[in-house]
């Protein structure tokens, strides 16, 4: 039987985008890229929140084969990371590939003919093998709270920003201290009449190293290519030199512990206030957020910060971990992401009516974050343990787009029709990774987004991302059982 596309995508951001971009360099066309939105993007398409921006670099924050080098602003704001990754679209034609609203309920591999049958949206399709592309960030999560849907004021996640919602003059409640909540609050703060935060815990944020970039560097870097090369370079070395600090040397951290409470006391005044917003874990343990107006905005507009969190929501307002209550107009959702359930809400089936879901019970797991056991010509893309707490995701998605074009070139060999990635590889490369793991800063004592509610952590990768790069230049036929 003849597939309807010889590959499937699923998913238009970096990643997905960034696979269909080295396919069709390499003439292969015949592939399809399915997304459940309207639009490309991804992350940077959902997340429209005010102040949302990137914490890489921006030179580091593009394909190395479609680099841009008139980014607006060292650390690039969500609408020109859209706009680039619109053009990349333009650039390599990939507007006939893509499906939106196509959404993919589920996807089973079928050994009679060797192909993935695919449920979507717009009805079924097949596909000689699989890429999912839909990231770690893609599904907000929404705390269950009690009473959250008794609220009478506009509510909504950061995720789902509702512009339709006039914030100037209201009383704001903003749940959630992370990476976006850090990025929207002094945003809020400007136009809102009050802000009331809840925190869990305490976030380290440090200073952020931003600016505009002048019309003389976009000039000499049009005109020298060869210097936005060297600054990516320079990037990505002082980038990745930081993974020591969360593995072989996390002593390191207690200097920026230091520089961290430097950075508060000049920005807090107040003694109290500050040791509300002290973390009582090691720097690390969590995601380190940078930030020019956090505690600023905290310091200059009057923002409540309350420890513990909110337990419950009623009519008016949220009751917080002291049982206290707090009136509120707008509630603002700043709770992250589903992270560590790769590929839900799908249904993915492998062979023998192997389910994914099931083969996932204890947390995920992958090889090379890319293949998984029982689960032939199957590819992910930013798969498990493949998330950074150092540097940049772009560096590592190319990574895997490498290593899937050679398991592409593998399937095209004489005699092959079926690539699984063999039980006995899959087992010892985690539980090495595991090993790896429990050495890390992200193992001291706190929760974070990167581990299962078991405390596995599923998401980052515990080392630098060369020596990644390293294992996935090319699949090793070894590692795999090859069928016909």
């Amino acid at each position: 039987m003849q597939p309807d596309f010889q590959v499937a995508i699923i998913g238009a951001g970096f990643g997905g985008l960034g696979m269909a971009i080295e396919l069709k360099k390499r003439g292969r066309h015949s592939l399809v890229i399915l997304e459940k939105a309207d639009g490309v993007g991804g992350a940077w398409r959902d997340n429209t929140y005010p102040g949302a921006a990137c914490d890489v670099p921006s030179h580091l924050y593009s394909f190395s084969f479609s680099r841009k080098f008139d980014w607006s602003r060292r650390f690039a704001p969500q609408a020109e990371i859209l706009d680039y990754l619109q053009q990349c679209v333009r650039d390599h034609d990939l507007a006939p590939h893509l499906r939106f609203r196509c959404e993919v309920r589920g996807a089973r591999f079928d050994e009679s003919d060797n192909l993935w049958h695919i449920d979507t949206a717009d009805g079924p399709l097949t596909a000689r093998a699989l890429i999912t592309a839909t990231g770690q960030l893609n599904r907000p999560a929404w705390p269950r709270l009690p009473g959250l849907d008794r609220f009478q004021g506009a509510a909504f996640h950061s995720a789902r920003w509702d512009h339709d919602v006039d914030l100037a003059g209201k009383t704001v409640a903003v749940v959630g201290t992370g990476a976006s909540a850090i990025q929207f609050v002094p945003e809020v703060a400007r136009v809102a009449a009050r802000v009331k935060l809840f925190q869990r815990s305490a976030a380290y944020v440090i200073p952020k190293p931003d600016r505009p970039y002048s019309a003389l560097e976009h000039a000499l870097m049009r005109r020298f290519p060869v210097l936005q090369r060297l600054d990516r370079a320079r990037i990505y070395a002082q980038n990745e030199s930081r993974v020591l600090g969360f593995t072989a040397l996390q002593g390191v951290m207690r200097v920026y512990e230091w520089l961290f409470r430097r950075y508060l006391r000049r920005t807090i005044s107040d003694p109290a206030l500050r040791d509300t917003l002290t973390p009582d874990y090691p720097m690390g343990c969590k995601r380190i957020l940078i930030s020019n107006d956090y505690f600023q905005a905290i310091e200059r507009h009057g923002i409540e910060v309350h420890a513990g969190g909110v337990t419950a929501v009623d009519e008016t307002g949220v009751v917080d971990a002291r049982g206290r209550h707090h009136d509120a107009q707008v509630l603002i959702l700043g709770t992250g992401f589903q992270a560590t359930d790769f590929l839900a809400p799908m249904t993915i089936t492998g062979r023998q009516g192997r389910d994914l879901n099931q083969a996932w019970r204890d947390g995920a797991e992958a090889y090379l974050g890319i293949s998984v056991s029982g689960f032939p010509n199957l590819f992910m893309l930013y798969g498990p343990n493949t998330n950074l707490g150092h540097n940049s995701i772009v560096y590592m998605l190319e990574s895997q787009i490498t290593y899937v074009l050679s398991a592409l070139e593998t399937l095209e060999r004489p005699g092959v029709d079926r690539l699984e990635v063999s039980a006995g590889v899959q087992d010892r490369f985690n539980r090495d990774l595991q090993r790896r793991l429990r050495d890390t800063v992200w193992e001291r004592g706190c929760e974070s987004w990167y581990k299962t509610a078991s405390g596995k952590n599923t998401n980052n990768w515990p080392g630098f991302t060369f020596q990644y790069r390293r294992r996935t230049r090319r699949l090793d036929p070894r590692d795999y059982e090859l069928y016909p």
